[in-house]
């Protein structure tokens, strides 16, 4: 793999990371809405990564990380009882999200200091050729 190859790498993984704290960040605007049923409530999301290996053929991106796509989780929602709110059903239960806002916002630092770190590979790979330059004057 040559060194070029590093920054498609991040690159790929940074993008990935984005995907995650969007997701999250939604996942978190979205923890105290409210529903009479669970048929209309917001259902946490949660990205699929997959990784790219490259192949012998041209059409491959070469190595790192892609989105699959993003999931719906299958946890069920919560359910409360409160009948004086003006969205409770016959019954006086309201819904809300599956979002478990601990879990979210340890995603988010982790997502974040993942970022975090393949921006350090990308200015080190950008050091590591400056200085392979320099080498030659």
């Amino acid at each position: 793999m040559s060194l070029f190859n590093v920054f498609d790498v991040a690159g790929s993984a940074l993008n990935a990371q984005t995907v995650r704290l969007n997701t999250t960040s939604s996942n978190m605007a979205n923890a105290n809405s409210v529903s009479s049923s669970t048929n209309n409530l917001y259902r946490a999301r949660h990205p699929v990564f997959a990784p790219l290996v490259k192949a012998f053929d041209s059409a491959s991106k070469g190595p790192g990380v892609s989105v699959q796509g993003i999931i719906e989780s299958d946890a069920p929602a919560r359910q409360e009882y409160n009948p004086n709110h003006p969205q409770a059903n016959e019954q006086g239960y309201i819904f809300m999200p599956n979002v478990n806002v601990i879990e979210e916002m340890a995603n988010m630092i982790s997502a974040s200091r993942s970022y975090q770190a393949n921006v350090e590979v990308m200015n080190s790979a950008k050091q590591m050729m400056m200085r392979t330059l320099a080498i030659g004057q």
